[in-house]
């Protein structure tokens, strides 16, 4: 069986063959499936540290393989726990006070041809105490190497740590050795590489089952996992700036759920889930000088084979695991503090739509910025028991054999192409941060090359370049053209926590991420934080480029490690709106000022409009996606959807001039009711049908209300306003019926769907509802 045309990661005529077979799309599906396993065998090699579970970071080790931490080598699994377990002696997250939090992030994975093996860069911190007095820091990059067993299993082939910063808490951390750094560690991808996390080329994969078995259900918990994946970081962000109705909104529409913070209470329902929240975090909203930064690392999903017959209406369920570091301090009251976490979270699907269940945080250590956590913490000692995800089951949920049409398996090659464009949108985005961390003019070219020859991209405090050309001369501009080969000091661009919308046809996507700016000298070291909101696109060759850039800086600073996020001094009220333009805006102007662009979006950024906020002054926070669950977008209209510069300013910069579709900006709501007057009369039963987008998108596509005895559809245009009134149909048996509502969704919109269901006179029962 073929089809027409190729639609994972691939253009019309770009890939490397140009139909599908139904051995093709197993392979495809097992290979995304091993990008995940590669990317939740590291995290869960983090997330373990936390617990000094040494002897089992260790086993994620194949028989031969080797941890390089510097200058020193360790192979095979039992050398590698000793050497862990003495590495960290008393800081090992077991003893009383003592932490062990490690954190990595912002990966970059490139599977092999033969699907056998993998590359993979990461950033990572290591925090540790041994709550007596001793603490360590550390940071740098992962580049490390994978295989995949017989069985299926994904192991750790060779773990890389490039040693780039470290110190104690008291006088914080800096170049290791006090050194200038010398040459990148060395990237395991080219430029046109980074987009390309699985290459083209027909193999085999090891472990991937029977031919075609099951491909619609994994294909639908790669998928479901993009979802709760999202809902997850989405809930961090919503978190950080205490938008408390935002967080009751993603349990649902009556808010039915728990959240435990373990040591302070359980909470339940609406009501509960915001006092609770406010008990941890403080009331909603955010004032001068408050910080509530809760970063959100190495998540694991795992989708449930099975529903909890007592959660109602439950399609299917789900549950995340992952490590959260919070950044928490009030001026006013003089207070800052550390928190160190791991949340447990679970989902249910309803109607298609994802909505968190229940979320455990349990903090590990707290400890107040002054003192650090060499002592322990300021909380008693956790009592959640730390429950691990098997991520390793993927390749085998496979209970629905795949006998369907061409046309269907044209659409679970769309389906798949969406997950793939996960993984494609975050690679690039990690790369460009990998590539700016070590900015010259050798890196100006790397960078340059991984965006799309008519892409844009903010240039900070100045304004956005248009084309890949102009990017590249305005970088060189700033950086020239030659490698450095050394530098004293590092601002790193992390870019972890990504919500990311693909579109429908899986070749562009619309991704959120934070800016996390650790930063090194031979002095001393600091953090920033601020965000992205970019757009990506999948090239003509098969290769994920950057669209549009554009990065909100900064949210939070601190100007010394000694005094921290809370000893930032607020901005004399008689400095400047601005500060003088940068050397670079006079030299080689960009093609969109910032202070050219009217309306709310850049008023108080600097090199924006009017005068620039600077913490701990509170910057406004854009959003550019909906409310995942409710579709609502934030009360104080910070929304602005896709290409930053091309929403409102320069529209023909937007990829849907470009021949791509615009990403989805949230879910797409249905809701079937009866029509006025109870929807019964002697002229018949009506069911009203609507499709409600987010703001300024159109509702086109099919609508069709189907039951036993029903089977109605109806084409929405742009003149109905996502609006259709059905007539059911005169002869319909009495008793008990049930009516699925769906839209089918578009170019723009997600699929979405309801259910109503009613009794007629002349069968069982008499009540008519919904």
């Amino acid at each position: 069986m073929r089809l027409s045309r190729l639609l994972l990661w691939t253009t019309a005529g770009a890939g490397a063959c140009d139909a599908v077979t139904v051995e093709e799309l197993a392979h495809n599906v097992s290979r995304i499936e091993s990008l995940r396993e590669i990317k939740d065998v590291t995290s869960t090699f983090a997330q373990l540290a936390q617990f000094g579970r040494y002897a089992d970071m260790a086993a994620l080790f194949a028989p031969e393989g080797t941890l390089l931490w510097g200058n020193t080598s360790i192979q095979g699994p039992e050398a590698i726990k000793t050497w862990l377990e003495a590495d960290a002696g008393d800081m090992n997250g077991r003893l009383p006070g003592s932490l062990d939090t490690m954190v990595l992030t912002t990966p970059l994975v490139n599977l092999a041809v033969d699907g056998k093996t993998a590359e993979g860069r990461w950033n990572g911190w290591r925090f540790q105490g041994d709550g007596k007095g001793a603490t360590r820091m550390r940071g740098g990059i992962w580049e490390n190497e994978y295989s995949v067993t017989q069985e299926g299993r994904w192991e750790i082939g060779v773990m890389r740590y490039h040693e780039l910063y470290e110190g104690g808490y008291e006088g914080g951390w800096r170049n290791v050795g006090g050194r200038d750094f010398g040459l990148v560690p060395e990237f395991h991808y080219s430029a046109e590489e980074a987009g390309v996390p699985i290459p083209r080329g027909v193999a085999g994969v090891v472990g991937e089952g029977p031919e075609g078995v099951g491909l619609g259900r994994r294909i639908e918990d790669l998928n479901d996992e993009d979802e709760v994946r999202n809902l997850q970081h989405a809930w961090g962000y919503y978190v950080d700036r205490r938008l408390w109705g935002e967080v009751g909104e993603l349990f649902g529409s009556h808010s039915w759920g728990v959240v435990r913070v373990d040591n302070v209470g359980v909470f339940e329902g609406p009501g509960g889930i915001k006092e609770g929240l406010e008990r941890w975090m403080g009331g909603e909203g955010l004032k001068q000088g408050v910080l509530n930064e809760h970063l959100i690392f190495d998540t694991v999903v795992k989708i449930r084979q099975e529903v909890d017959e007592n959660v109602p209406d439950a399609e299917r369920m789900a549950d995340a695991r992952g490590i959260e570091i919070g950044l928490v301090g009030d001026q006013e009251k003089g207070t800052a503090s550390w928190r160190f976490s791991f949340f447990q979270s679970s989902f249910v699907r309803r109607n298609g739509i994802w909505q968190f269940l229940n979320v455990t945080i349990a903090p590990l250590v707290v400890a107040n910025y002054s003192d650090g956590w060499g002592h322990g913490g300021v909380m008693p000692a956790s009592t959640v028991d730390p429950v691990l995800l098997d991520y390793t089951t993927r390749g085998t949920n496979k209970p629905i054999a795949q006998t369907a049409t061409a046309d269907s398996f044209e659409e679970l090659s769309r389906r798949l192409s969406r997950s793939y464009g996960y993984e494609g949108a975050e690679s690039i985005s990690n790369a460009y941060g990998f590539y700016i961390d070590f900015i010259d003019g050798a890196a100006c070219s790397l960078m340059a090359a991984i965006h799309h020859p008519y892409a844009n991209k903010e240039s900070p405090f100045a304004g956005f370049y248009h084309t890949r050309q102009r990017v590249l001369e305005a970088c060189t501009q700033a950086y020239g053209t030659s490698a450095r080969p050394t530098r004293s000091a590092i601002s790193f661009h992390w870019r972890p926590q990504p919500v990311i919308h693909v579109s429908q046809d899986g070749r562009s996507a619309s991704l959120r991420a934070r800016l996390l700016q650790p930063a090194t000298d031979k002095t001393a070291g600091t953090i920033r934080g601020g965000m992205y909101h970019d757009q990506m696109v999948l090239d003509e060759n098969g290769s994920w480029k950057l669209w549009s850039l554009t990065i909100d800086e900064f949210y939070w600073t601190m100007n010394s490690w000694k005094e921290g996020w809370g000893g930032v001094e607020v901005r004399d009220k008689d400095a400047p709106d601005q500060p003088p333009p940068r050397d670079l805006v006079r030299q080689y102007p960009p093609d969109l000022w910032l202070n050219e662009m009217e309306g709310e979006r850049e008023v108080g950024f600097m090199g924006g409009r009017e005068r620039y906020v600077s913490w701990p002054e509170i910057q406004r926070m854009w959003f550019g996606y909906r409310n995942p669950v409710s579709g609502g977008v934030p009360e104080n209209g910070s929304y602005w959807p896709g290409c930053v510069p091309c929403y409102q300013h320069k529209p023909e910069w937007g990829m849907t001039k470009h021949g791509w579709q615009e990403p989805p900006t949230g879910p797409t709501l249905v809701r079937a009711m009866f029509a006025p007057g109870n929807g019964s009369s002697d002229d018949g039963t009506f069911i009203s049908v609507s499709v409600s987008p987010g703001p300024g998108e159109v509702v086109e596509g099919v609508v069709r209300l189907v039951g036993e005895q029903v089977e109605l559809e109806y084409v929405l245009t742009e003149k109905d306003e996502g609006r259709v009134t059905f007539e059911l149909p005169r002869n319909l048996s009495g008793g008990f019926h049930l009516l699925e509502a769906t839209f089918s969704g578009s170019n723009r919109l997600k699929p979405g769907r309801d259910m109503i269901d009613l009794t007629l006179p002349g069968g069982p029962g008499s009540r008519l509802g919904d």
